[in-house]
């Protein structure tokens, strides 16, 4: 966990993801002298100018040239620092992808990539400001760790397990007032474990993200109607637990992954792989935004017009409670 924090879960409603990863970098400053950070004018906007208030010699603002800030950042860490690289998802995933690619991952080198407004959180911005492939884009990179916190609290624990971990590390927040899901920072954050929020035997939900807030909204009401609604916290999306994912088929027989990113190569790709991978089968439907792109509007708005809120995760367990699945406690088709 990221200790020593200055802002406790009572500041949830009022910090957003970002402005934590902001105040836990700061206070990793003095703990990692070779900690540099890297901006393209967007300091403010995704808060790793806090960082460069109280460190201003190891800031440095590339302006608007986000190539040329990651290859600066593989320059630095090919000298032994560990460069901080923080922009909007859209220019670190797309704009930037051949120089993540080329001069990071294919080096191996210790880059650590904070990228903010992922997804649709910065909604009312429009499709140029969405980002719901960075994901798929960034765990198809050799090398490349991906991370998606599901509040601040784990933000802080992400950003500080991040510099612990060898070689680069993406990892995606949004860029709104996301609510917490997690009631205490020290949990037992470990970068590719699952979290399982709570157990249940008919149903898992697997989330990332905001997904996992309207995850356990979701179960709050299912349960209410007699249900036992498994709920993983797949804040690792590479390397993935696979541990987690397969215990889910063989207890529940039915998964459901929740993301605010596309359907296609994020989290729920992820988590079919695992499932294809292990010769077992179960029921399975991906939430998340389909084969488009989103309209503009306000992210909640937009999170029940996609239906991967609790009301949609509700209409989807409904759907596949009422289909009839093959008990196979043997599992003889198991490879």
């Amino acid at each position: 966990m990221a200790e020593g924090m200055t802002w406790s879960v009572t500041d949830g409603d009022k910090l957003t993801q970002a402005e934590v990863y902001g105040e836990v970098l700061t206070q990793l400053g003095d703990r990692y002298p070779d900690i540099i950070a890297l901006t393209a004018d967007l300091a403010s906007s995704t808060k790793i100018g806090r960082f460069g208030k109280k460190f201003p010699d190891r800031f440095i603002n590339v302006g608007i040239a986000e190539n040329t800030m990651f290859g600066m950042a593989a320059g630095l860490a090919l000298a032994g620092f560990t460069p901080v690289v923080s922009t909007f998802a859209a220019f670190a995933s797309l704009r930037c992808a051949e120089h993540v690619r080329t001069d990071i991952c294919y080096q191996n080198l210790n880059v650590k990539i904070i990228s903010t407004h992922a997804g649709i959180s910065f909604g009312q911005a429009g499709s140029t400001h969405h980002c719901t492939e960075d994901m798929a884009i960034m765990r198809s990179f050799a090398n490349m760790t991906v991370i998606a916190p599901s509040d601040g609290l784990e933000t802080g624990n992400a950003v500080a397990a991040a510099m612990e971990w060898q070689g680069p590390v993406y990892i995606r927040i949004g860029r709104g007032f996301e609510p917490p899901v997690n009631t205490f920072s020290d949990y037992g954050y470990k970068i590719g474990s699952a979290i399982t929020m709570r157990e249940g035997k008919d149903i898992t939900l697997i989330a990332c993200g905001v997904g996992v807030l309207q995850a356990v909204r979701a179960a709050d009401v299912l349960e209410r109607q007699g249900l036992s609604i498994r709920v993983i916290n797949m804040h690792t999306i590479k390397p993935i637990d696979r541990d987690a994912v397969i215990r889910a088929v063989k207890e529940t027989r039915r998964i459901i992954t929740i993301e605010d990113h596309s359907t296609i190569g994020g989290l729920g790709t992820a988590v079919a792989e695992v499932i294809v991978d292990s010769g077992m089968a179960c029921a399975f439907r991906k939430l998340g935004l389909p084969d488009c792109y989103s309209i503009v509007g306000y992210p909640e708005d937009l999170y029940h017009f996609y239906k991967f809120d609790a009301d949609g995760i509700v209409e989807t367990v409904s759907k596949i409670m009422s289909m009839e699945i093959e008990e196979d406690e043997n599992w003889d088709d198991e490879v």
